[in-house]
C-alpha cells in the first residue's frame, strides 16, 4: 500500500506540473502578445492601394476587405478580414474610422500597416491583450512591401545637378524636432526632377553624414558642395519606420532609382568566337574596362561601349580582383554571362556620393511579386485579310530574360481590355527588342490578348518562361489600323512570325591574347543568373456603397 500510495502521489505531482507549465506558457503567450505582420505598400499616381477599409456592424476593429486581385494590398499578402492594428507607427485599433481612412489617404504614395489575421485579433481580444503596447521584434513577421520580403521602407539618393536658378529648394528646421528637413520645392526645379519631396529629411551630403549638424552647418555644406549635390533622404513612414528598428539610414538602405545616370547590365550569349570584346587595364586608371567591340557581336548587342569600366560578373564585385581573375570569372560557366558596367559619367555621380554600384544591381535583380495563377483562354485574332500596303505596321519583339527579368512593366486598367508597356528599362531585354513605353500588346507568344484581361495576359507572359515574343503596335499606329478595320496581325510585317525559332546554341570556346598589351578576350561566361518575371501594375474606377450596417472607404 505504501508502495501505491507513493505512485499516486507521483502522479498527482506529474499532474500539477503538466497544469503548471500550461498557466505559465498561457501567460508567456499572453505576455508576449500576437504577432503582427508589417506590411507596406506602394502605389502609384492616380491608383488605390487595392482593398476597402470597413467597419461592420458585430466585429471589432477596421477590417479589410474586397482585395482587388492583383493589387498592391492583395500582393502584400493582406488577407479578407484582417485587422489594422498601427498605420505608419500609429496605434488606430480606437480611432474612429474616418481617422484611420484619412492616415492611410494622406500618407502619400506609400503606407505602412500593421495588422492581425481575423482569428489572432479576436483571440487577443479575448484574452484582453493590450494591443496597443509595441511589440517585441521576435514577435513580429519580417516586413514585406507589395509582396516581396524586404524593409519595409527605403531611403533615397537624389542627384541635383544645380541650375541657373539654383538647386530649386529650401531648407526648414523645427523646434523641438530633430533634424533639417526639405521645403519650398519649386515645381519642376532640379529637386523636383531629382525625386526630392517636402518635408524630406537630410541623412547625408555628398556621402558625408550630417543628421547631428546644425541649420547654419547645413547650409555651409550644401554651399561648399558647388555645383553638384548627391543627397541621401528619408521621407517621414521611411524615417518612423528606421527609427523603430533601431536602424540608422545609410546608403545601404537606399534606392538608387532616382538617379538620372544608370549603370548598365549586359547579358550575353556566347557566340562560337566569343563575346567579341577586348577586357582591359589602363595605367592611367585603375579597374577593368571594355575595349575593341566588335561590330555585330553579343557585346555590342548587349549595349557594351568603349571604356565602359566593369563593375561586376554575374553580381559578384571585381574591383579587388587582377585581371586574369576576372578573366575567369567570366570564363567559369556556361555559354552566358551578365556584366554589370558604368560608363564615365555614371561613375562620377555614383563616387559622388560614395554609392556602390552593385546597389542597381540588387535593385534590378529583386524578383517582382508574382501574380496568382489565372488560366487564360486563348483567343484566336478576327481572321480579317491584311492589305500589303499598311503605313502604320505593329513590331514582333523577341525578349530573352535576364537577371534583371524581361526590362518592362504590363499595365493595365482592372477590368478594362487592353493591356499596355511601361518603364521600358534602358538597355533591357525590351528595350533591346525594340519595346517602347506605351506599346499596346496584341499577342502574347502568338496568342491574341486583345480582348484579354490583364491577370489573363500577365499569366501567358509567367508561363513563357525565358523566352518571350510580343506582337505590340505604337499607340497611334494601333488606334489607326483600329479604324481601318485591319487585323493586327504578324501577316503585316511581310515576315513570319519567329517565335519558334531557337535561339542560335555555340558551345566552341575561344580566347585572343594581345600580346602588346594586358588584354583578354573573355572565352566562356558564368552561370544561370536569377530571373525575375514583369511586373504589372492594375488600378480600378469601381465604388460601392456604404450600408447602414458599416461603413466602407476605398484605399
Amino acid at each position: 500500500m505504501a508502495s501505491k500510495r507513493h505512485q499516486e502521489s507521483g502522479a498527482e505531482k506529474r499532474k500539477k506540473k503538466r497544469q503548471r507549465d500550461d498557466a505559465r506558457a498561457s501567460l508567456a503567450g499572453k505576455m508576449a502578445g500576437p504577432k503582427l505582420r508589417i506590411i507596406t505598400l506602394t502605389k502609384r499616381e492616380g491608383q488605390g492601394y487595392g482593398f476597402y477599409l470597413r467597419v461592420e456592424h458585430g466585429e471589432d476593429g477596421h477590417l479589410i476587405r474586397a482585395l482587388e486581385m492583383g493589387g498592391a494590398a492583395e500582393l502584400a499578402g493582406l488577407k479578407d478580414g484582417d485587422r489594422i492594428i498601427r498605420v505608419n507607427g500609429t496605434f488606430v485599433d480606437r480611432m474612429e474610422h474616418s481617422q484611420v481612412a484619412d492616415l492611410v489617404r494622406k500618407s502619400g504614395m506609400s503606407v505602412t500597416l500593421h495588422v492581425l489575421g481575423e482569428e489572432a485579433y479576436k483571440t487577443a481580444k479575448a484574452n484582453g491583450v493590450n494591443l496597443a503596447e509595441p511589440q517585441s521584434q521576435s514577435g513580429q513577421i519580417q516586413p514585406t512591401m507589395n509582396g516581396v520580403s524586404a524593409p519595409a521602407a527605403k531611403a533615397k539618393l537624389c542627384y541635383l545637378p544645380k541650375a541657373s536658378s539654383g538647386f530649386g529648394f529650401s531648407l526648414k528646421s523645427t523646434k523641438g524636432t530633430q533634424g533639417i528637413f526639405m521645403t519650398d520645392v519649386v515645381s519642376g526645379g532640379t529637386a523636383d526632377q531629382a525625386g526630392v519631396k517636402l518635408n524630406d529629411r537630410i541623412v547625408e551630403i555628398n556621402s558625408e553624414n550630417v543628421e547631428n549638424l546644425s541649420h547654419d552647418q547645413i547650409v555651409q555644406k550644401v554651399k561648399a558642395a558647388g555645383d553638384k549635390l548627391m543627397l541621401l533622404l528619408v521621407d517621414e513612414d521611411t524615417d518612423k519606420f528606421f527609427k523603430s528598428k533601431g536602424i540608422q539610414p545609410s546608403m545601404s538602405h537606399a534606392t538608387v532609382r532616382h538617379l538620372p545616370h544608370k549603370p548598365r547590365i549586359a547579358d550575353m550569349t556566347k557566340r562560337s568566337d566569343g563575346y567579341g570584346f577586348v577586357l582591359k587595364e589602363d595605367p592611367k586608371h585603375a579597374g577593368h574596362y571594355i575595349g575593341e567591340i566588335d561590330k555585330g557581336s553579343p557585346a555590342e548587342r548587349a549595349g557594351l561601349k568603349n571604356m565602359d569600366r566593369l563593375v561586376a560578373v554575374n553580381g559578384q564585385e571585381i574591383d579587388n580582383c587582377r585581371h586574369e581573375q576576372v578573366v575567369e570569372k567570366i570564363s567559369q560557366q556556361g555559354n552566358k554571362c551578365s556584366l554589370l558596367v558604368l560608363d564615365a559619367e555614371t561613375e562620377k555621380m555614383y563616387k559622388l556620393g560614395g554609392v556602390s554600384p552593385l546597389l542597381y544591381w540588387e535593385e534590378m535583380k529583386v524578383s517582382p511579386p508574382s501574380y496568382p495563377a489565372h488560366e487564360a483562354e486563348a483567343i484566336p485574332a478576327p481572321a480579317v485579310p491584311a492589305p500589303a500596303d499598311v503605313d502604320h505596321k505593329p513590331k514582333l519583339c523577341r525578349l530573352e530574360k535576364t537577371a534583371a527579368g524581361f526590362g518592362f512593366h504590363l499595365n493595365g486598367i482592372q477590368g478594362v481590355n487592353g493591356q499596355y508597356v511601361k518603364e521600358v528599362v534602358k538597355g533591357g531585354a525590351a528595350d533591346r527588342a525594340g519595346l517602347e513605353d506605351d506599346d499596346i500588346v496584341v499577342e502574347v507568344n502568338g496568342v491574341n490578348v486583345e480582348m484579354s484581361t490583364h491577370e489573363e495576359v500577365v499569366n501567358l507572359i509567367r508561363k513563357s518562361g525565358d523566352t518571350l515574343v510580343l506582337l505590340v503596335a505604337e499607340r497611334t499606329a494601333y488606334d489607326r489600323l483600329k479604324a481601318q478595320g485591319i487585323a493586327i496581325t504578324p501577316q503585316l510585317l511581310n515576315k513570319e512570325p519567329s517565335a519558334d525559332v531557337p535561339a542560335p546554341a555555340y558551345a566552341q570556346d575561344d580566347e585572343r591574347k594581345d600580346t602588346e598589351s594586358d588584354n583578354e578576350r573573355p572565352a566562356t561566361p558564368p552561370a544561370q543568373t536569377r530571373s525575375r518575371s514583369s511586373s504589372s501594375s492594375s488600378s480600378s474606377s469601381s465604388s460601392s456603397s456604404a450600408s447602414d450596417a458599416s461603413e466602407d472607404e476605398k484605399l
